[in-house]
C-alpha cells in the first residue's frame, strides 16, 4: 500500500488567477480539447504574450430556456500581460477570484481524476458544505505516469450563487 496521499482535502481555499484569457468550448467540440488547447497556445503567442502557469478547466452545470442542465466548459490560461483587442471565441478579464473552495490536490494517473471530484462530492456531503455545482482543475504538473492537479469547488452561501464568468 502506498504511504502517499493522493487525494488531499482542504477547506476554505482561494483561487486567484489574473490577466486570464478564456476560451468557452462548446458540447460539441468537447472531442477536439486537445486542438482547442494547442489553437489557443498558438493565439497567445500570435498576440505576443506568454502564459504564466498551466491551463485550467472550468465546468459548470447551466439550464438554458428550456430548463434543461447544459455542460458549460471553459479552457482558461493566465498570461504575462494582457492582450488588448481579443478576438472571438476568446475573452479575457483582468482578474478571477473565486473565494471559499473547497480544494482537493490529486497526485495519479489522469483517468483517475474523476476521485478527486467525486471526494470533494463526498467531503462536501458528510460536512454539510452546499457547493455551487462549478470546478476549477489546474494542472499543476505531469510528472512519467502521474499529473499533479488541483481542484477548486466554490461553497454556496446561504443560496446566494456569485456571478459565473
Amino acid at each position: 500500500m502506498s504511504t502517499i496521499e493522493k487525494i488531499i482535502v482542504r477547506e476554505n481555499k482561494t483561487l486567484k488567477l489574473n490577466n486570464v484569457l478564456i476560451r468557452e468550448v462548446s458540447e460539441n467540440e468537447l472531442i477536439d480539447i486537445e486542438r482547442i488547447s494547442y489553437m489557443m497556445d498558438s493565439y497567445i503567442k500570435s498576440k505576443g504574450a506568454s502564459t504564466i502557469g498551466p491551463m485550467i478547466n472550468y465546468s459548470g452545470i447551466e439550464t438554458d430556456e428550456n430548463g434543461e442542465a447544459k455542460i458549460k466548459m471553459k479552457l482558461m490560461v493566465q498570461l504575462k500581460n494582457s492582450i488588448y483587442k481579443v478576438e472571438k471565441p476568446y475573452s479575457i478579464k483582468p482578474q478571477i477570484r473565486v473565494t471559499n473552495c473547497l480544494f482537493a490536490r490529486f497526485t495519479e494517473k489522469q483517468e483517475n481524476l474523476q476521485y478527486a471530484y467525486q471526494k470533494l462530492g463526498v467531503y462536501a456531503f458528510e460536512n454539510d458544505i452546499k457547493l455551487k455545482g462549478d470546478s476549477y482543475t489546474v494542472f499543476v504538473k505531469q510528472e512519467e505516469d502521474n499529473i499533479v492537479a488541483d481542484v477548486f469547488m466554490e461553497e454556496a452561501k446561504g443560496g446566494e450563487l456569485l456571478e459565473s464568468i
